[in-house]
């Protein structure tokens, strides 16, 4: 029987810094990259330092892998129109503060950028996105490769493979049909648990670890207020949404009811056809005059 766990947004930030907790990170991953994923080591930065102002609306994890590459996890709760902008600042800044001065440019290290977000990013039909950089020639459509030089020097096969690395999840997207172990992971992201028959990586250790009953008092109380903080958010952003809608009803209705003031209509009849009051209706005509 499936039970409700931590989610995974308030855990990335409190329990999977822990080292015992890794192997529920390496599951996720080694399911995302079709790849065994193994975690050196979680890096601190100043762009994953949890701040007090936004603490409720994005987490974030930057780990290093043992292939030295840097990986970042954020998950972002709340819509946000530039977040593709966010995505690409993100991964730059990963990558510029762990190159050390001095070094050369080789030296930089590979950027994969992981992005859980629980609202409708740009336009599109999937729920998982990858994006990678690639140069395609403008005459001849080819492929602009790596020299076998380059490919020994730098240890890459594809132009690719130097280049940040992104991966979009759109959870609310997801149908809750799990149809291989990555969607396991998916339906996990989105409603906190895990069915008894899912076999993918990691998720196993996560039932045992996001177990809401082995929280102490000082974290259980810590969950209660973020989860009041999502409410709260949801609310604001429901709550603007339905402001901005009614601003435009009724800028609608003002702009009919100064076309029907053309009209041998009575402002009474106008407001039946408007919506607006008839006050209002006549603070327009006495404005018309």
């Amino acid at each position: 029987m499936s039970k409700k766990l931590i989610r995974f947004d308030w855990a990335i930030k409190r329990l999977l810094h822990d080292k015992a907790n890794f192997v529920v990170l390496e599951g996720f991953l080694s399911e995302l990259l079709f790849e065994d994923v193994k975690i050196k080591e979680v890096l601190e930065s100043e762009s994953n330092q949890e701040i007090e102002k936004d603490k409720y609306n994005r987490v974030d994890i930057l780990t290093q892998n043992i292939k030295n590459e840097l990986v970042i996890i954020e998950i972002q709760n709340t819509y946000e129109i530039d977040y593709f902008h966010r995505m690409a600042y993100g991964s730059s800044k990963a990558l510029t503060e762990n190159l050390a001065s001095g070094q050369a440019y080789s030296e930089i290290k590979k950027v994969i950028s992981i992005n859980i977000v629980y609202f409708d990013l740009g336009q599109g039909k999937d729920y998982i996105y990858k994006g990678k950089t690639n140069f395609e020639g403008l005459h001849e459509k080819d492929l602009l490769q790596l020299s076998n030089k380059q490919k020994k020097t730098f240890e890459k096969q594809n132009v690719s493979d130097i280049f940040p690395e992104y991966y979009i999840i759109k959870v609310n997207k997801f149908n809750d049909i799990a149809k291989d172990t990555l969607d396991e992971w998916v339906y996990f992201l989105k409603n906190s648990e895990v069915k008894d028959e899912f076999k993918a990586k990691g998720l196993a250790e996560a039932k045992e670890a996001f177990d809401i009953m082995r929280l102490d008092k000082e974290q259980h109380y810590a969950y209660n207020r973020y989860l009041d903080s999502l409410h709260l958010k949801a609310s604001e952003a429901f709550t603007l949404q339905m402001e901005a809608e009614d601003k435009i009803r009724n800028e609608k209705a003002v702009e009919i009811a100064k076309s029907l003031l053309q009209t041998p209509l009575l402002n009474e009849d106008i407001a039946k056809h408007t919506g607006l009051t008839v006050e209002q209706v006549e603070q327009l005509r006495h404005e018309k005059e």
